[in-house]
């Protein structure tokens, strides 16, 4: 049987808070003509599975694919993103139960992802090297 070390543990805990972001949420401030979702999945207790999207008219114009995991003692928000060639690991630096920031300084764009929940709704901001862009979300489920 397996077990967990400390630092698992911990990361497991933390991992919890992160289960406020299952389920579907459609993007909003954006502009006419455009649309996009985010969709995120409990798939075990230390993974959870997402997928996002940005349409406008009938093409999809932009799509990635997001994972939540625990890698070692350490969580990470993982990216594979269409237009990037390589899977793209940003470190979880801080969890709350309302948000979190994970950071990956030796990425070109972006270095740093944020979330934070208020209500029903996500703000999500990417940002690195001065650069800043805002996405916000509310949960339709």
């Amino acid at each position: 049987m397996a077990t967990l070390s400390y630092a698992q543990k911990d990361s497991t805990q933390g991992f919890k808070k992160l289960e406020w972001l299952t389920g579907n949420w459609t993007r909003t401030k954006m502009k006419a003509g455009s649309s996009g979702y985010e969709r995120w999945e409990k798939v075990s207790p230390t993974k959870l599975i997402g997928e996002a999207a940005t349409i406008k008219g009938a093409d999809t114009i932009f799509k990635e694919r997001t994972q939540l995991i625990i890698k070692g003692n350490d969580v990470f928000y993982v990216v594979d993103a269409s237009g990037n060639t390589e899977t793209v690991y940003f470190k979880m630096t801080s969890i709350t139960t309302d948000g979190f920031v994970c950071e990956a300084p030796e990425h070109d764009f972006p270095k740093m992802i944020t979330y934070k929940l208020t209500g029903n709704a996500i703000k999500a901001t990417i940002s690195g090297d001065g650069k800043e862009m805002d996405f916000y979300y509310v949960r339709v489920d």
